[in-house]
């Protein structure tokens, strides 16, 4: 029954509208009947429906789940990357039986909260934000394969993220309305940092035009590298590829472990060198074979030597080139010591190493890296003796860095070769280009503390382990390495859940409730399914209905055909 019996506009007594039974169930109570009573009230206009409060603050009207059922799984597909089976699994523990379809609706009705309450929190979340100065606003995007873009915003300061947006395809006229909304909720940020894509360049341009804006430096740095040696990083690979050698390396270390672990003498040796401290050391030296398998097996696993930078601060195909070079005088010198019916890939190496456009432009490729790590040595990020991989965000001030730069960019020696060398005067133009947009000198702010400085981070790797993190709990759910499909049917608003691992954010998002499902049990009910509404048609690719279509045969006949009747 409603809380009350008579209407709180003219007092009179309630009538009963209708009764009804509602099979719902709650984790706190489990499967149970509820005998629903509706009153309203005749005599005032519009004629109010006054409802049983106890129950629609534990169950959505018309929903069978709770919110404290939906609350659990929201946070275990989440942010505990459960699978809906694992999630079904454990409500059933729990006497609660419910269906994998019905588990994704209740993931998707848990956004759809989430996102309305965040909403109505941006009052409170843009005075959390002016009581620290502001906001630093970094932008970023990330899709796979075919799938939309999804753009999203997040404060440096405060490590909250503002919002997302599902977009076909990078743009500006598509990014700016995303960032006039941001504006409209937030103000103008202090600063902004993101990567060099030319439509996040425009957008932000056009709706924050006088904001310090800077570009991130390990963007900046990806880019000089492949301009400045990604055409011979793309020949050597062809190059390598032409001649099948990691073919034959593979076939031969194969086939030298297996005769290693036929002979016990060797394969003890072999365990035994790998067990010394000092493996170029070591106090006997390993039979030939075993020194051959050692040699061959490094050259092939070049790619270890890498940082987890990716392309162009590891460069796996010239350092396997490098190598193979280094190791073919070692292996021709073991043939001669080894076994007539011993096999090692010498051929197939030597009509590698004789090719001399490959050799050409391996050594050009060395000269190029020569000056990128230069450059990335005065930049002070991604260093080849980091160990921090994409969660490196450099080290130094800006004024050391900047002064380091400078003297990179006037030395004698990059001025001559951007005189002679298209590539390297591309490299000038592009450092000259965004200057103003690398060295961020600190922002200073006031607030009710008083005024102090704030220095914005150089990197934009807050969003890069931001999206790591999203696509890390789509592959452990879904058990797929590929995420198009996770980025096609994900909501738009999805990111928000990584807001409720921070504790100020909760604070302000609960609004005195202490849980999700009292906070979402407060919000309207009409307005959730009209934003549900919105974001299953937003989602959708083709209208409703076109899957038929897509399985007609001779489609444009039978159009042409009805088409034909029709107009006649």
């Amino acid at each position: 029954m409603p809380d009350l019996t008579h209407c709180p506009t003219c007092y009179r007594l309630a009538q009963v509208l209708k009764t009804r039974r509602r099979e719902v169930a709650t984790l706190s109570i489990g499967h149970f009947i509820a005998h629903e009573t509706q009153l309203f009230c005749p005599h005032c206009v519009g004629r109010p429906v006054f409802v049983a409060s106890e129950l629609h603050q534990r169950v959505p009207r018309g929903a069978r789940y709770g919110y404290d059922v939906m609350e659990q799984v929201g946070r275990a597909l989440f942010l505990q990357a459960r699978n809906t089976k694992q999630i079904q699994r454990e409500l059933g523990e729990r006497n609660i039986t419910i269906s994998l379809r019905e588990i994704d609706y209740l993931g998707r009705r848990f956004i759809v909260y989430l996102a309305l309450a965040h909403r109505q929190s941006k009052d409170r979340l843009k005075g959390l934000m002016a009581s620290r100065g502001g906001y630093i606003l970094h932008l970023d995007g990330t899709c796979e394969g075919d799938s939309p873009h999804l753009i999203s915003s997040i404060d440096e300061l405060s490590r909250i993220v503002l919002g997302n947006v599902k977009l076909p395809s990078e743009n500006a006229d598509q990014l700016i309305p995303f960032l006039r909304q941001i504006q409209q909720a937030y103000g103008n940020p202090i600063a902004l940092v993101h990567d060099m894509g030319s439509a996040i360049l425009v957008a932000v341009k056009t709706v924050f035009p006088k904001i310090p804006d800077f570009i991130c430096h390990f963007h900046f740095l990806k880019d000089i590298g492949k301009d400045l040696f990604g055409h011979e990083e793309g020949t050597l690979r062809r190059h390598l590829k032409t001649y099948a050698i990691r073919s034959h390396l593979r076939k031969t270390a194969k086939g030298l472990r297996k005769a290693i672990e036929a002979d016990p003498g060797a394969l003890d040796c072999l365990q035994r060198y790998l067990k010394s401290t000092l493996l170029g050391e070591a106090m006997v030296a390993p039979p030939p074979q075993v020194a051959a398998y050692l040699i061959i097996s490094w050259v092939l696993e070049a790619k270890q030597a890498c940082h987890g930078f990716g392309f162009p601060f590891d460069r796996p195909h010239l350092d396997f080139y490098r190598r193979m070079h280094e190791a073919y005088p070692t292996l021709k010198a073991l043939k001669a010591t080894m076994r007539q019916d011993a096999s090692l890939p010498l051929l197939a190496i030597s009509r590698t190493l004789a090719d001399r456009a490959l050799e050409t432009t391996a050594a050009r490729m060395q000269d190029k890296v020569r000056v990128f790590d230069r450059l990335r040595e005065a930049m002070r990020i991604a260093l080849p003796d980091s160990r921090k991989g994409l969660n490196d965000e450099g080290e130094g001030d800006i004024a050391t860095i900047k002064e380091h730069v400078s003297a990179f960019r006037y030395s004698p020696e990059i001025e001559r070769l951007a005189e002679t060398t298209t590539t390297y005067h591309n490299m000038i133009k592009q450092i000259d280009k965004y200057w103003e947009k690398l060295f961020a000198d600190p922002i200073k702010v006031t607030t009710s503390d008083g005024t102090f400085t704030v220095q914005p981070q150089r990197t934009n790797n807050i969003m890069e382990q931001f999206f790591r993190g999203i696509k890390r709990a789509g592959r452990k759910r879904s058990g797929n390495s590929a995420l198009t499909k996770m980025l096609k049917t994900m909501m738009a608003q999805t990111p928000l859940v990584k807001n409720l691992d921070n504790p100020q954010y909760m604070e302000i998002l609960l609004n005195g409730t202490t849980t999700l499902a009292e906070r979402f049990a407060q919000i309207d009910i009409d307005q959730v399914r009209r934003a549900f509404a919105d974001s299953q048609v937003s989602a959708q690719r083709y209208p409703k209905g076109m899957a038929k279509v897509f399985k007609q045969p001779n489609l444009p006949e039978k159009l042409a055909t009805l088409t034909l009747k029709m107009a006649a």
